[in-house]
């Protein structure tokens, strides 16, 4: 009679185990679930390390933007074989592809459209419970000089120093600066304060001869843009 003996990752053809598949095949022929598995190692004693990455990104609703959300203490309690060192490797791994998308998109650093700082940003904020505030300070050519958090704060806003951000401009020898902050709301519409900011900032700036060129709200999956909408 056959036997029914649940099968761990050892038992399974060689070309099917992800770490000897990635060897045979190449890392691009791994799926989410087993890249996500070799990071984990092992399962727990119903699932194998496949199946425990498989929950855990059916959780995420199979969205790697979604799993980067995930806190340490979430993985832990929610899953059962996922201990603090596992729960610390998968939060380590969604950070270093942030940075590398990050890295990948600073090669060419010309703004160009709203699109291009959307691009730049969302790896920093999209995945944030707080408001952050930054600000791209360009030159003539609109490339980036420099990039700064200019204010961190709770969930429904953040206090920001224009003469700080002048100071920076200044300093920077920037010709022209583009504000941006998050929404983690979801709901990227600007508040008054919002729109209190871009006039202050703006009105700084024409003194200053350092152009206000946009105000950019960043969401998840969308943005607001005070140059598009012609608001600036």
């Amino acid at each position: 009679m056959e036997s029914k003996a649940k099968l761990n990752i050892k038992d399974w053809a060689e070309e099917d185990r992800p770490r000897e598949k990635m060897l045979i095949k190449g890392v691009a022929a791994l799926s989410d679930a087993e890249l996500l598995g070799i990071l984990i190692s092992s399962g727990n004693k119903n699932e194998t390390a496949v199946e425990l990455a498989q929950r855990i990104l059916h959780s995420a609703n199979n969205n790697l933007n979604a799993l980067g959300k995930f806190a340490i203490k979430d993985l832990i309690s929610n899953f059962n074989g996922i201990g603090e060192a596992k729960a610390i490797t998968i939060v380590a791994a969604m950070e270093l592809g942030k940075r590398r998308k990050l890295s990948e998109i600073i090669i060419q650093p010309q703004i160009t459209s709203s699109q291009t700082v959307y691009q730049l940003l969302h790896p920093i904020l999209s995945d944030l419970k707080h408001e952050e505030v930054w600000v791209l300070l360009l030159n003539k050519a609109n490339k980036v000089l420099k990039k700064i958090q200019v204010s961190k704060g709770g969930i429904s806003g953040t206090v920001v120093d224009v003469r700080m951000i002048m100071k920076e401009a200044i300093d920077t020898l920037a010709s022209a600066m583009i504000l941006c902050h998050n929404h983690p709301s979801g709901n990227a519409n600007p508040s008054g304060d919002d729109d209190s900011i871009t006039r202050r900032l703006k009105e700084a700036g024409q003194i200053m001869d350092i152009r206000l060129l946009d105000h950019i709200i960043i969401c998840d999956h969308s943005y607001y843009s005070y140059l598009d909408e012609g608001r600036i």
